[in-house]
């Protein structure tokens, strides 16, 4: 029997691994959202991961607010840098692995090719310094961490890109959306997937896992686009699912056009051949996820 701590449980990503995780078998999951469990707190970590003994932390929970994170900078570090560090301590102490959610964010968005593991950091705003943050203080407290990068996540729950665009499509004939920003959608599912696949590989009964696969792994969709092609996929497929009767007429716009509380990285598009060579895990196909576009409503 594997044992599973889900923290984050009613988040994008959380809630998609409580999904898929209650279909594997020899598997128990204790998932645990900020009512269950306040992750900035070192003895309430502690206690809980004691009495589960869990083989596996899966860590989902982060403040996410990029633009609200330039304000609310200490919430961003205590969510961002202190939770995942007392998870890291705490699976460190009972032998468990750590499963930690990152982002591009660490980046500064201004590399001309794809961002790979290696390349250097340099986070421009308060949600990828608290992240790297994150990532730090994880790896150094814990021998056991897997660090997923990942960016312009959406899935059914909570609030994301694709929700915002059927919103406005609804409510608006035209939209400006911006041009010069590039990444890959990513659909929260397969985050969750590639976690769980990860996790697998890590359990294997019988063998040792090999702890050369620790460390840090890009996981993102393809093909790269910009929002603004996002978006019209988006509404491409709405209209098609019948979930809206027309598409709002598009206006493509420079980032100076749109300003922000935190600067957003201009370029995201993240490496997959690590991830793809040492767990056979492909990238997000985020066109398919949007299949339905009726779940997102």
């Amino acid at each position: 029997m594997v044992k599973v701590l889900i923290t984050g449980s009613n988040g994008q990503v959380g809630s998609c691994l409580v999904r898929q995780l209650q279909n594997c078998t020899n598997t128990e999951i204790l998932a645990v959202d900020r009512t269950d469990l306040d992750i900035t707190s070192k003895s309430d970590v502690s206690k809980i991961v004691d009495e589960f003994k869990p083989n596996i932390i899966i860590n989902a929970a982060a403040h996410t607010a990029v633009d609200k994170a330039e304000t609310e900078i200490d919430l961003s570090y205590a969510i961002n840098r202190d939770g995942p560090l007392y998870l890291a301590q705490a699976a460190e102490k009972i032998g468990a692995a750590l499963l930690h959610i990152s982002t591009d964010y660490v980046f500064a968005g201004d590399k001309e090719g794809i961002y790979s593991e290696i390349d250097a950091v340099n986070p421009q705003g308060v949600y990828g310094s608290s992240k790297l943050a994150g990532e730090k203080a994880v790896i150094d407290a814990c021998s056991r961490v897997i660090i997923l990068r990942t960016a312009w996540v959406f899935g059914e729950e909570g609030n994301n890109f694709v929700k915002t665009m059927l919103r406005l499509a609804k409510q608006r004939d035209e939209l400006g959306i911006v041009t010069d920003q590039v990444g890959g959608p990513t659909y929260a599912g397969d985050i969750a997937n590639a976690l769980i696949t990860i996790a697998k590989d890590i359990t294997v009964q019988g063998n040792d896992f090999d702890q050369t696969k620790y460390g840090i792994y890009n996981f993102s969709g393809l093909p790269h686009t910009s929002w603004c092609g996002f978006a019209k996929m988006i509404f491409d497929k709405a209209v098609e699912q019948n979930v809206l009767d027309k598409a709002p007429n598009i206006i493509g716009i420079n980032t100076e056009a749109y300003p922000t509380p935190a600067k957003r990285p201009a370029n995201s598009k993240l490496d997959m051949q690590k991830i793809t060579e040492t767990f056979s895990i492909q990238a997000s196909d985020w066109q398919q996820a949007l299949s339905d576009l009726s779940n997102y409503q």
